[in-house]
């Protein structure tokens, strides 16, 4: 058995347009769209009458974030939309950015919220964002 690679990352939202929005201000690319339901898309999650709607966003490096709007059985909320970094579960999807003040000004100018951001002594700065349906976001900048 042979890992090959990491496909994509699926993130259930409630607004599927901000969130496609959200991820094309920041660099990716809207690669498609389609609904799937039925059984078999049923029997493969493990639930009942599944219609969604997926957006597939893809990094300019072919990395996949995938985003789904479940229309039936409606999404489930865990917890606040704005859950500290510290929750159990997926928290963060972390990109490597060129200009991190750049891409924080612009992404605030899209409703982002700055969580927090620091540098980590001569090799790289970091920032914490909160985009919509409470998604973080992390940005990385090497230096030097």
């Amino acid at each position: 058995m042979t890992l090959k690679r990491m496909d994509n990352v699926l993130i259930v939202v409630d607004d599927l347009e901000a969130a496609k929005a959200f991820f094309i201000a920041l660099g990716l690319k809207l690669e498609g769209e389609t609904t799937v339901e039925g059984p078999l898309v049923g029997r493969l999650i493990g639930l009942k009458d599944v219609r969604a709607t997926l957006a597939m966003m893809r990094t300019p490096d072919g990395q996949g974030i995938e985003l789904d709007k479940f229309h039936t059985p409606n999404a489930i909320r865990f917890g606040p939309v704005d859950a500290p970094v510290n929750t159990l579960g997926l928290r963060r999807v972390m990109f490597s950015v060129e200009d991190i003040d750049a891409v924080v000004t612009c992404m605030r100018a899209h409703g982002a919220e700055l969580i927090g951001e620091m540098q980590y002594e001569d090799t790289y700065r970091l920032a914490y964002i909160r985009g919509p349906e409470g998604i973080i976001v992390a940005l990385a900048e090497q230096l030097g």
